[in-house]
């Protein structure tokens, strides 16, 4: 039997099929297309510019490395570090697979700090669930690992000076969203997720998802085709007290399936509807929390974390990133 021929090229065998646009490609084309897309995503938005200085947020999954993969072709390498963090799960966050995406990294010549929620709260993300359980605290354990994160991110950025984090944020994560935010009338929520949005505080730097119109199945094929080994172990927590996240999530995944494009089409369709009103918000729109004198909401004296962690029994909480590292753009 003779194979299908991509319908891009017409010279190579046809490797996947994308249902968004009812294309067959091949592996080069498939790469390629994804490729594009980032890029024409990092230029509509203007996501990076000349003189940039980023941090990468890494987690070792398959997105990170299609961010990294990607990023470090299109800006210098040198302007740009990453951070990855360890939640510290059991059998979750293996030391080969952060060796590997140190490797990787190194590689195209971007540096990894390497950190953990512990150094950050003097608590691992295991531990801080343990203790909210046995207080009987229904918070789910991806409300305190998001936080914590994001918290992490913005604080490792702040410390040196980066202007822009990258994250590795797909179409599936922004669509999601989207919609929770819809969902909870979150409208200024709504609003801060769009590409044009300034930072709501002067102490949180601006982010950047250059894989927002990528699909989470398009970057795990990336990766298989590219033969990148990265981490495939799933949290112990993925199932426990489902968010409404979650249950949004297995919505959308239905309706893509039904109606292929559909996720794209939606954030498509948010970011020109929300462009005018997104960029004209306000950046001084957050208070400090008392305790930590981190930005919180304006009806809150005391941040979201911070309230979590008392609820779970952490009052002594560290709230320092170690000075054990400074990244090769910041070295004298």
């Amino acid at each position: 039997m003779v194979s299908e021929l991509c319908d891009v090229c017409k010279k190579r065998p046809a490797s996947i099929y994308q249902p968004h646009t009812g294309r067959k490609l091949c592996k080069e084309c498939f790469i390629d297309d994804v490729k594009k897309r980032v890029v024409a995503e990092i230029k509509r938005w203007r996501m990076v510019e000349p003189g940039d200085e980023i941090l990468l947020g890494l987690s070792g999954g398959k997105d990170s490395y299609v961010l990294l993969d990607i990023l470090s072709e299109v800006y210098k390498p040198s302007r740009m570090f990453a951070v990855s963090i360890i939640e510290g799960i059991p059998g979750y966050n293996r030391e080969e697979d952060v060796k590997r995406m140190k490797v990787f990294a190194k590689d195209r010549g971007v540096d990894v700090i390497v950190t953990s929620i512990r150094e950050y709260v003097g608590h691992s993300l295991y531990e801080i669930v343990m203790r909210a359980l046995r207080r009987k605290v229904r918070v789910s354990p991806c409300t305190y690992c998001g936080i914590l994160r994001r918290r992490l991110l913005n604080f490792y950025a702040r410390t040196y000076g980066a202007n822009k984090v990258a994250t590795a944020h797909n179409l599936d994560d922004e669509a999601q969203t989207a919609v929770v935010n819809i969902l909870r009338g979150d409208y200024v929520g709504l609003l801060r997720l769009h590409p044009l949005a300034p930072p709501a505080s002067k102490k949180l730097v601006k982010r950047i998802k250059p894989l927002r119109k990528v699909y989470e199945w398009e970057t795990a094929t990336y990766v298989y085709f590219k033969g990148y080994n990265f981490q495939e172990t799933e949290c112990m927590f993925i199932n426990m007290m489902p968010t409404l996240r979650a249950r949004v999530r297995d919505a959308l995944y239905r309706l893509e399936w039904k109606k292929p494009g559909s996720l794209l089409r939606l954030l498509e369709t948010l970011d020109v509807l929300l462009e005018d009103e997104a960029k004209n918000l306000a950046t001084n729109a957050l208070k400090e929390c008392e305790v930590c004198g981190e930005p919180t909401s304006p009806k809150r004296s005391v941040c979201k974390l911070c309230e979590l962690l008392e609820r779970a029994g952490i009052v002594e909480a560290v709230y320092q990133v170690p000075n054990k590292y400074v990244p090769r753009l910041y070295r004298t």
